[in-house]
């Protein structure tokens, strides 16, 4: 005596993203349990889980990106006692600082306009 039972196929639900934050921000409540949201939006928990799990992720990358994140850098005009090279001319004298790595760059005074131009392009 078999019993033969039809099996119907399943389709996938979609959500929107509106359902979708709606349910999280249900599951962030305090004192909420995910299972009882799922019952409620009749969604499986584990579903859930990941959709929390998910925006939870993105919240703490965002945050951390905003941690990390630094300002824009500004050209600053600073007045500075002009370098005498070993021929008597002016020099613009540029020190940049990497760890224990340092680069010493020399313009010349006549060219300083040429100068903040690359320097400005080069900070960028």
């Amino acid at each position: 005596m078999e019993e033969s039972a039809e099996v119907k196929p399943t389709r996938r639900r979609r959500h929107s993203a509106e359902f979708k934050a709606q349910a999280i921000k249900a599951c962030m409540q305090p004192g909420i349990s995910i299972a009882a949201v799922a019952l409620h939006y009749r969604l499986n928990a584990n579903l859930l889980r990941r959709w929390v799990a998910s925006e939870e992720e993105t919240q703490a990358t965002a945050q951390a990106l905003g941690a990390i994140a630094t300002p824009g850098a500004e050209f600053v005009p600073l007045s500075l006692p002009a370098a005498q090279t070993s021929t008597g001319t002016q020099d613009i004298v540029i020190e940049l600082r990497r760890g224990a790595t340092m680069v010493t760059i020399r313009w010349p005074y006549g060219a300083a306009s040429e100068c903040a131009r690359w320097l400005q392009g080069w900070l960028r």
